[in-house]
């Protein structure tokens, strides 16, 4: 196993940690994995090439869905940035 995906496998481990943090206390390290996802992505499908890449992305996406739909709401300027499922 490559270097990068033993980093992936740390970079999950971190966020199931930062999930079970309290509310108040999960957004400065929520946020930092956030910016690191691209990144770590990036270079997996640099390494890897597109299929582990996708992988990684769907898992991204499974375990951010909530913050990245608030900070699109956001960003698109919606008043109220609550999740409606």
């Amino acid at each position: 196993m490559s270097w990068i995906l033993i980093l992936a496998c740390f970079w999950v481990l971190a966020a199931v940690g930062v999930a079970m943090l309290p509310m108040r206390s999960q957004y400065v390290p929520g946020v930092g994995l956030l910016v690191m996802a691209p990144v770590l992505i990036g270079v997996i499908w640099w390494m890897h090439g597109p299929g582990l890449a996708v992988v990684a992305l769907l898992g991204f996406l499974s375990m951010f869905r909530r913050p990245l739909v608030y900070f699109y709401r956001r960003a698109r300027g919606f008043e109220n940035n609550e999740v409606v499922e």
